[in-house]
Order: structure tokens, then sequence, then C-alpha cells
């Protein structure tokens, strides 16, 4: 548990195991909605989070307020921009010498591209960024050089095209990922999710010069 700014937040690390090298950054990753039942432990999260520890990459995952053991209630991704900054700073004092990625599923995509630009991290991954809702704006964001999209073509909840659309408007378009067949959960294709990840993001570790 950690001092939230809403009252404590309910964390989770998650080291590489013993016998992976491990890499001098720490990924920060977002759940989906709070009001669906989003919460750290998504499958899509946690399966994104053993990709990267299989990297060597230490993940922190947290539940945003009004989930698990967090206090505070639902705030339509603002609140819950604090939250992810107040994680991320526990994870800069705690691992001052590495880089900080963050990364987040749907609603948490969405929270952790709102909260790029104050946070400036080394690199961003967003899974089905939820463009094209009324609910959140996607407007004058400002993600870094480093940037991974995932998109699964056949998304029921997040409308593909919205998010292409939106991405076609930017100056500096991300690594973008398509996945056919693939549902806004990943039913069946989380083992790929979890392959597509690893081959996108392995450039970006310092072994690999970067």
């Amino acid at each position: 548990m950690l001092a939230g700014p809403a009252g404590p937040l309910e964390v989770a690390v998650d080291l590489p195991d013993a016998d992976v090298a491990p890499q001098p950054v720490v990924a920060v990753f977002c759940h989906p909605l709070s009001t669906e039942g989003g919460s750290m432990h998504n499958k899509v999260v946690t399966m994104a989070a053993r990709a990267l520890r299989d990297l060597g990459i230490t993940v922190v995952r947290f539940n945003f307020r009004s989930v698990g053991q967090s206090a505070g209630s639902f705030d339509n991704g603002q609140g819950e921009q604090q939250d992810l900054r107040a994680v991320v700073d526990w994870v800069r004092a705690q691992r001052p010498g590495h880089a900080l990625w963050l990364g987040g599923f749907s609603f948490g995509a969405y929270v952790a591209l709102r909260a790029a630009q104050a946070v400036q991290p080394a690199a961003l991954i967003s899974i089905a960024p939820p463009a094209g809702r009324r609910s959140w704006d996607f407007g004058d964001l400002q993600p870094p050089a480093r940037w991974l999209v995932i998109q699964g073509e056949a998304d029921e909840v997040v409308d593909p095209q919205a998010v292409y659309d939106w991405l076609a408007t930017l100056q500096q378009p991300p690594q973008l990922v398509r996945m056919p067949d693939t549902s806004h959960f990943f039913h069946r294709k989380l083992i790929d999710l979890r392959g597509v990840l690893q081959h996108e993001v392995r450039p970006w570790l310092p072994e690999n010069g970067t």
C-alpha cells in the first residue's frame, strides 16, 4: 500500500524470474475501466506484465482509486492520473537509475497517455486505447518517441477504425500493431499478445544500445 492523493493505493511489484537477466527498466502498467470491473488483476494487464518480466523488466501494477483496497472514488481519468503520478514518484525514488516505461490497457491506456506529458516516460505501451469515446479527450497528447499501440481488429468495445483515424492525425505516429480476429479482451489471443509485445519492445532495451 502506498500513500496516494485520495488515500492508500494498492500496488503489486512483479520482479523478473531469477533466471532472467534484469534490465534497468521499470514499467508501470494501468488497468481498464474501474466502473466495469477493471483492476490490476485483469488478464490483459497480467499478461502484459508477464511479457515484460520475461524480458527482465520490473513491472508495477496498481489499483486506481475505488478499486480493490485503494481508497477514493472513481474520477473519470482525472484523479486516476494523479494516482499514476504518485506511483511513478515512488518508483523513481526506489529505482532512481532505472528507465521508466508507462503502459495501459483500454481506460488505463488513456490515463497513461494523459499523464505522459507530465511523467516523461522513456517509452509508452497503449493496448486498445479508447479513442473515439466521448467520455475522454484524446486531443493535445504528448507521448514519447518510443510508443507502441496494439489494437485488436475485432474489438467490440473500442472501435478500431476510430483508433486508426486518431493515429492518422498525429505528427509523430506510434508503432502500430493490428491484431486480426482479436476482441477487446484478447480472448484466445493472450499468448499472441505476449509475443507481439516482446517483439516490439525488445529493441528498446538498454542491452540493445537504446
